[in-house]
């Protein structure tokens, strides 16, 4: 598959990865559990069908000491026994998110609910600018077919 923009060649895109990157520097230094972020991002990618994010976001978590079982099973996370009960909250919102136009009203509050059970007002702010920016991300490499899923290196993009 070739790229229908050159993403890092374009001077509009540079801009607008630069200040999706900006935001992203935000929400990495709150204090959202870094593996809790991580499975987010890997889950918003699977539901996107991005292919280089869930290829790179495996891969860090993967670096950060996640474990191979764990990763397997996001996807499956409802049925799996290896997530907390904070891990289950933090992926059934960045999945109501994600999906939020299958939901007339948006995400439920029963879901926002358990959220704030386990996270403060700063890791809830964190999950909605993470989940929220790990789609735009998403969005663009689908729709600019981002090619090379599979040849991400832990640490290759510094965002």
């Amino acid at each position: 598959m070739e790229a229908r923009l050159d993403l890092f060649g374009n001077q509009v895109a540079v801009k607008v990865l630069k200040y999706i990157t900006s935001a992203h520097h935000v929400v990495a230094k709150s204090k959202l559990p870094d593996a809790t972020a991580e499975l987010m991002r890997l889950r918003a990618s699977q539901i996107n069908g991005c292919a280089f994010c869930v290829d790179m976001h495996t891969k860090e978590a993967l670096h950060a000491g996640e474990t191979p079982v764990r990763l397997s099973l996001v996807a499956a996370w409802r049925e799996a026994t290896v997530f907390t009960d904070a891990e289950r909250a933090a992926l059934e919102l960045t999945e109501e998110g994600t999906r939020i136009a299958d939901a007339a009203g948006g995400v439920p509050d029963e879901v926002w609910a358990r959220v704030a059970k386990h996270y403060d007002e700063e890791e809830q702010a964190a999950m909605v600018g993470l989940i929220a920016i790990i789609n735009a991300f998403n969005r663009i490499n689908v729709i600019s077919q981002l090619p090379h899923a599979g040849d991400y290196h832990a640490g290759q993009v510094l965002l």
